[in-house]
């Protein structure tokens, strides 16, 4: 992975707060986000395909995927590192672009709660890099939630 061309004081970022409420258990949906089949079924956002080349769903586990726009083949690749796991409740991962035109370090906090319908989901993004438009990134995860919707409250007996 790159590192950082500036300080980290001086590196303008961003956050994006999201917030949806998902017809399934929190254990089904922490699930979606640590298994690789699953991720690369709703991570990529509309318009991208997803590969996971590695993860290790632990503290201090490591993570490697890379999306890819499936209209002109432009790859973005990115890794991380499980920082905070928390079953069924919090997730705290940070992800770093191989690009180095995409400086910094970006923190990601997912907070689930159960709720008599469902879960609420909480995400927290920090450290986008200015470079990442923010009506970007609320499209990509907008899309991205839609996808984990699908997946998740899926009720499936076979």
């Amino acid at each position: 992975m790159m590192g950082v061309f500036c300080q980290p004081s001086e590196c303008p970022m961003s956050t994006v707060t999201l917030h949806r409420v998902v017809r399934a258990s929190p254990e089904r949906i922490y699930r979606a986000f640590l298994d690789a089949d699953a991720l690369v079924k709703w991570l990529p956002p509309a318009g991208f395909t997803g590969t996971v080349e590695h993860l290790d769903a632990q503290v201090g586990g490591t993570f490697r995927m890379a999306f890819t726009n499936f209209a002109n083949g432009q790859r973005h690749a990115f890794g991380g590192t499980y920082l905070e796991l928390q079953p069924s409740a919090l997730l705290r991962y940070n992800d770093v672009f191989d690009d180095p035109a995409l400086p910094g370090t970006m923190l990601t906090t997912v907070q689930l709660h159960a709720l008599p319908c469902g879960t609420d989901v909480h995400i927290v993004q920090d450290g986008i890099p200015e470079q990442i438009p923010l009506y970007a990134c609320y499209l990509g995860w907008q899309d991205s939630l839609t996808l984990l919707a699908h997946l998740v409250e899926a009720q499936t007996e076979h």
